[in-house]
């Protein structure tokens, strides 16, 4: 199913409402061979005093060098930030313009941008659009065409936008156990379907229709999310062993029949219809197709093997074809973090790979709703105090031991980058990312309260920055991590929510080798005495002593997240 409900504005306006996206339908009568140009005009987000607004414009017409488009407000909007055009105001006429990078409009071809306003009393859309001085979505007496489809499923734009989130009594229970835990008990996580078992209940736990019937008494009348984690691909994460699994290298088929069809037919299961069903698809895979193969410096034969095979390719697929069948499923597939994707040379390979990935094995763009970042990591959301245009006498923070030649210093500018990446090969305009802010808050008493000192370009990174990880490489049970942004929907221009995907006090992995029947391995990334490896550029792995194998509660844990966290509790 498609994320796009395309809704091409003709003479008919529509009020946007406080929650979810507003757009208005071109007549169903009028043909796109026959309109010289059309424009797509989306609310994507509104609160009460201002709105982002998502923009797309087709040209019907001859192929273009530069462009403008123009439109008028019946109110009051007054634009006050915009990206992928230029965007100037007079009044109540708008005009957004090509940037150097986007100047060429070739026939056939469609070019998108945002923006977010302000306004007051109600949010009328514009009727009318031109594109270079010509109407748009009008017929022009060239006659001919197709009727434009209409917008097809149920899909909203935003599952999370007027949505309750499904509380996890599982993980909550556990939480509320933990002194002082029941501040944070009643907020939503992801429910991690890990292994085969996992689908049905392990150890008498919940199954997928346990957590969907509960999800069910926890919607009432209203909208619900619930947050599935679909993460059990053959030869899982081949770079870290404490979270392997229980599939190997060539077991796609009980993948797919095993694993996915019974999870796609549960949640096709009309019973289920009026839940908003959100997936994480396959979290640390396709990434690492890219950064940990032969000849990088940190290829691991193992990932070598499963980009040999094909395998990570065709099983995200698979997934995205099956689930995305289901029209009430929304699928965001993982896209790493700025610490493992944000270089140049990783950056627009991954996305590449995301796109080969959701073109396999029957899927196309469109079982793609959009992208998380940041799943089960700990990178800031926001660094206030340093940004990547920043020098030191003279020299570039991208200069420093942290950043390291890194395109981005947090996960905000990453995920808002790697989105605008995602639409430029191919990805729907209207693609959403999450980030998961379960962990990244970096709060307590080492947190910066300002820039750090102008000595060097290390000292005023390092004495600004809230991620206080020893290196932005280290992934396990890091030491001073705090509890991040609580979840919430439409936070910023293209995020869809802050999330917490990892249930906050399950461990990452064991700090000494546990035998378990789980699949997991141990990695010496969990031990507090290891020194390091390519990854991390052979520092210290800053995990906490005594964790328990991957997924299993971790107490001490819990409880320094939560002295740690930001916002504080």
């Amino acid at each position: 199913m498609s994320r796009t409900r395309t809704a091409l504005l003709a003479a008919l306006a529509m009020v946007a409402g406080t929650a979810g996206a507003a757009a208005a339908a071109i007549p169903a009568d009028i043909g796109t061979a026959a309109i010289p140009c059309t424009v797509d005009y989306k609310v994507q987000n509104q609160w009460g005093t201002g709105f982002t607004a998502a923009v797309t414009v087709t040209n019907n017409s001859a192929a273009k060098s530069s462009w403008a488009v123009k439109w008028s407000y019946a109110g009051n909007q007054q634009v006050t930030s915009g990206w992928n055009a230029k965007i100037s105001q007079s009044g109540t006429a708008v005009t957004a313009a090509n940037e150097s990078y986007n100047a060429s409009l070739p026939s056939g071809g469609s070019v998108s941008f945002g923006f977010n306003a302000s306004y007051s009393g109600t949010n009328a859309l514009p009727t009318t659009f031109t594109l270079d001085g010509v109407t748009c979505n009008v017929d022009d007496g060239g006659g001919g065409g197709d009727p434009t489809d209409p917008p097809t499923g149920t899909k909203v734009d935003n599952p999370y936008a007027g949505a309750k989130v499904y509380v996890n009594p599982e993980w909550a229970a556990k939480a509320a156990a933990e002194p002082g835990g029941s501040r944070i008990s009643n907020q939503p996580t992801g429910v991690w379907l890990d292994r085969i078992a996992a689908i049905n209940g392990v150890n008498g736990g919940m199954g997928l229709r346990d957590h969907l019937d509960e999800a069910l008494e926890q919607k009432g009348t209203g909208e619900l999310a619930v947050q599935l984690v679909i993460y059990n691909l053959p030869g899982r994460d081949c770079a870290a062993l404490a979270s392997n699994g229980e599939l190997g290298a060539t077991e796609i088929d009980r993948y797919k029949t095993a694993y996915i069809d019974p999870i796609a037919a549960i949640l096709a299961d009309p019973k289920y219809a009026a839940l908003r069903i959100v997936t994480t698809v396959e979290i640390d895979s396709l990434p690492n197709l890219v950064t940990n193969v032969t000849p990088r410096p940190t290829v691991t034969a193992n990932c070598d093997t499963m980009k040999a095979n094909g395998n990570y390719i065709k099983g995200v697929g698979y997934a995205l074809n099956k689930l995305g069948d289901v029209p009430n499923v929304y699928n965001y597939v993982d896209a790493g973090h700025h610490g493992w994707l944000g270089w140049d040379d990783n950056f627009g390979a991954s996305a590449d790979m995301f796109k080969l990935a959701a073109t396999a094995e029957g899927a196309t763009v469109a079982d793609v709703h959009g992208f998380i970042v940041n799943t089960a990591n700990y990178s800031a959301l926001k660094e206030d105090y340093f940004t990547i245009n920043d020098t030191v006498n003279g020299t570039s923070v991208r200069l420093s031991k942290w950043v390291d030649w890194n395109r981005y210093v947090d996960e905000l500018s990453y995920a808002q980058a790697m989105r605008n990446q995602l639409v430029s090969i191919g990805f729907d305009s209207g693609i959403g990312m999450l980030i998961d802010t379960s962990r990244n808050g970096w709060g307590g008493t080492a947190r910066p309260t300002g820039p750090g000192a102008t000595t060097t370009v290390d000292t005023y990174v390092d004495g600004g920055r809230y991620d206080r990880r020893i290196h932005l490489g280290n992934w396990c049970n890091q030491s001073g991590a705090g509890l991040g942004e609580r979840p919430k929907a439409a936070p910023a221009a293209g995020i869809d929510a802050y999330v917490w995907i990892k249930p906050p006090g399950e461990s990452d992995g064991s700090s000494t080798a546990i035998p378990n029947d789980e699949g997991k391995g141990f990695d010496r990334m969990c031990d507090p005495t290891y020194t390091g490896n390519p990854r991390n550029n052979n520092n210290m792995s800053g995990a906490l002593p005594n964790a328990p194998l991957s997924g299993h509660w971790f107490s001490a844990q819990f409880q320094e997240l939560m002295r740690n966290a930001y916002p504080a509790l």
